[in-house]
């Protein structure tokens, strides 16, 4: 889920992501009618234009603020388009996106809360992004992919919900880590609806002003921390498998393009960073490994089904990123006696050192991954 507020080490850790990312990636379209800049404050989200062709287009963000912040492209009913989120006071991204012609929303989130300072745009003439066939049976793969995630985590999901309904506090324990795993594989298709994450993902320090905290991680802490089932808990299980079933019928109807999956395997290494990595995501269980391992395989299934036309584009950046996912894997191999399983060390026994160590992993991963939207345009474009 995404992360809300951030602790000194995960902004640290953000800043030093967002400022490589921003120093190292190159320009993706070549064309200055298609590049944005977005000057974001703690109370403004400036916009360089309000009209652009349509096909692929560049964000160029620089956030100015004191606060971290987030940037949107939103379609009219607030599903998201592209994403970047946890933008570092005075650093630097872009972001490659592909837009049909049409109304769009910009919005900035400063400090990654509410709905954002927002700018009105139209992607008005132009052609639409010229594609290569191979993009379009990636993406239809991926589509594919998230759906198979969605149909495998409801069964697990269910498993969880019966035992919390049981109560049944340790079998509820056992079934928690494995339900969430098809999720956390396929998160940026999921948050881009908008209304599903707030419902089921949310920690508690990440809630909006009345809203109601629901989901696996309200469970999570009546499991862990409070030790015990109550008739609440059992009502938000029923509630958790409405959300997820609904998340499950609409996941193939998601908008996805080749820059999509590209953008959201990079949002996958900075949920590691900033949640994983810092223990905050499972704050109570300490199945953070588990949900570590399944953000890194989303993001490796984006790559490994745009690798082929990459490859073409950009030879040296996937050499790296093939170098960079196995070390990843490596390293997270540390932590789990069987490579099958998702048995992984609880993470309050992981030391700091070797927190480091897994930090310093993702980092040399994202910077790379930041630029693999950007080897998948098309020349045309």
């Amino acid at each position: 889920m995404r992360a809300v507020r951030l602790s000194l080490v995960t902004a640290t850790a953000v800043a030093a992501l967002t400022a490589v990312t921003g120093c190292t990636e190159k320009g993706s379209t070549g064309d200055s009618d298609r590049v944005i800049d977005v000057t974001a404050t703690d109370s403004k989200c400036e916009i360089s234009k309000k009209e652009f062709p349509a096909g692929h287009v560049e964000l160029a963000i620089e956030n100015k603020g004191s606060k971290v912040t987030e940037v949107y492209v939103l379609f009219p009913d607030d599903r998201i388009v592209t994403e970047r989120e946890n933008i570092g006071p005075g650093t630097k991204q872009k972001v490659t996106a592909e837009v049909k012609a049409g109304d769009y929303t910009i919005a900035c989130k400063p400090g990654m809360k509410g709905d954002g300072i927002r700018q009105t745009v139209k992607a008005t003439g132009g052609t639409a992004a010229k594609r290569d066939p191979r993009l379009d049976s990636a993406v239809a793969a991926y589509r594919q992919y998230a759906q198979e995630q969605a149909d495998a985590t409801l069964p697990l999901a269910k498993t969880f919900a019966a035992a919390v309904k049981a109560g049944d506090v340790e079998a509820a324990k056992k079934a928690y880590a494995p339900s969430r795993i098809g999720w956390e594989r396929t998160e940026p298709v999921a948050e881009s609806f908008g209304d599903i994450d707030p419902k089921v993902d949310v920690r508690e320090d990440g809630l909006e002003g009345g809203q109601k905290w629901t989901g696996w991680h309200r469970l999570e802490k009546s499991l862990w921390q409070d030790k015990k089932i109550t008739a609440a808990d059992k009502t938000l299980a029923d509630q958790l498998i409405t959300d997820l079933t609904d998340w499950q019928q609409r996941v193939g109807k998601a908008d996805i393009t080749p820059t999509s999956m590209a953008n959201g395997a990079k949002e996958l290494l900075d949920e590691v960073a900033t949640g994983k990595v810092t223990g905050e995501e499972e704050r109570y269980s300490h199945t953070d490994l588990v949900d570590f391992k399944a953000n890194v395989e989303g993001a490796e299934k984006s790559y490994e089904l745009l690798k082929p036309v990459a490859q073409e584009n950009n030879k040296a950046l996937v050499t790296e990123l093939d170098k960079q996912f196995a070390a990843l894997n490596t390293l997270l191999d540390k932590y789990r006696a069987d490579k099958t399983s998702y048995d992984f060390t609880s993470y309050d026994k992981v030391g700091d050192a070797d927190r480091k160590q897994l930090s310093d992993g993702v980092n040399a991963l994202a910077e790379p991954l930041s630029k693999l939207a950007a080897a998948v345009v098309t020349k045309s474009s």
